[in-house]
């Protein structure tokens, strides 16, 4: 092109695929200067126009506002600084848009009420300080007064990295369901029966959950019918593992709670452990075979 050759606006807008309106938009905000105007006025602009403009429209669309994409166009700041400045910037919008996806998944995944979902956006935004008080505080309500120091280990998060998505949505579920009194009361009674059972002074006795998953899951395996005969041995060996014959059912429904099946999934996430078995499907098919028995 003639680098001395005058492009009418409508000529501009033609070879540029930019709009009449926005050539004249960015002509008033210094971007794209006009060369003069004509004798009656109108502006017409030099050949170097359609490259800026080129610029500008490569600049906008990579999220660069107006009066950065001036001084670039200018040369009065240097693009790769500019660019490196947007590449921070766009890095922590992009985690901000990683979090709100993996919180609306788990908002239609939990099938979470408003009130819930604006608890889970609190909690997914705590400081690491927050994050950590939080911890305590939860650890303190459930275990306090307990003997159950490696329980509670077990039973403890690690305030994840914010900047990965899923563990930011798992910390923020297991923190709203840390924060629940009705799970915390429940899990504290089971403790106090944990702590109740354990002998003073000896070795602690066998995680009684443990061993009815372990009693049943061949069971399990094999499709076996609580109510068969063949199950006589497996409930004999549950009621031994249980040390009486009362109470056998409340204390397999007291351990068989979703929400606590979830916090134990969670908790695998946050701390990057093996996904745990659920304890439920083994809990239940004792539970059925204990109460057939006793009809």
């Amino acid at each position: 092109m003639d680098g001395n050759a005058h492009l009418s606006i409508g000529e501009l807008a033609r070879r540029t695929g930019v709009g009449v309106k926005t050539i004249r938009y960015y002509s008033d905000r210094g971007i794209v200067a006009p060369a003069g105007r004509t004798a009656a006025g109108y502006r017409f602009y030099g050949a170097d126009a359609v490259a800026r403009l080129g610029l500008v429209r490569t600049l906008r669309e990579l999220g660069l506002g107006l009066d950065t994409i001036r001084q670039v166009a200018d040369q009065e700041v240097p693009l790769p600084e500019v660019a490196a400045a947007h590449v921070e910037a766009l890095e922590v919008q992009i985690r901000v848009l990683r979090l709100r996806q993996a919180l609306l998944a788990a908002v239609a995944e939990r099938r979470l009420t408003p009130e819930e979902t604006d608890l889970m956006h609190q909690l997914a935004r705590l400081t690491d300080d927050e994050r950590r008080r939080l911890v305590d505080d939860f650890l303190h309500a459930v275990f306090d007064g307990l003997a159950l120091d490696g329980v509670a280990r077990n039973l403890t998060p690690e305030p994840p990295d914010a900047s990965d998505p899923d563990l930011a949505r798992a910390w923020a579920e297991w923190a709203a369901l840390a924060q629940d009194p009705e799970f915390r009361a429940g899990l504290r009674r089971a403790l106090r029966g944990i702590a109740a059972e354990q002998p003073r002074g000896g070795v602690p006795r066998r995680d009684f959950t443990a061993a009815v998953r372990d009693l049943v899951a061949p069971a399990l395996a094999a499709g076996l019918d609580p109510a068969s005969p063949d199950a006589d041995p497996v409930v004999a060996a549950i009621t031994a593992e249980h040390g009486r014959t009362d109470g056998l059912i409340p204390r397999l429904q007291r351990f068989n709670d979703p929400r606590r099946d979830r916090y134990v999934q969670l908790l695998a996430v946050i701390n990057g452990w093996p996904a745990p078995e659920s304890l439920a499907p083994a809990l239940d098919w004792a539970a059925e075979a204990v109460r057939v028995r006793m009809a």
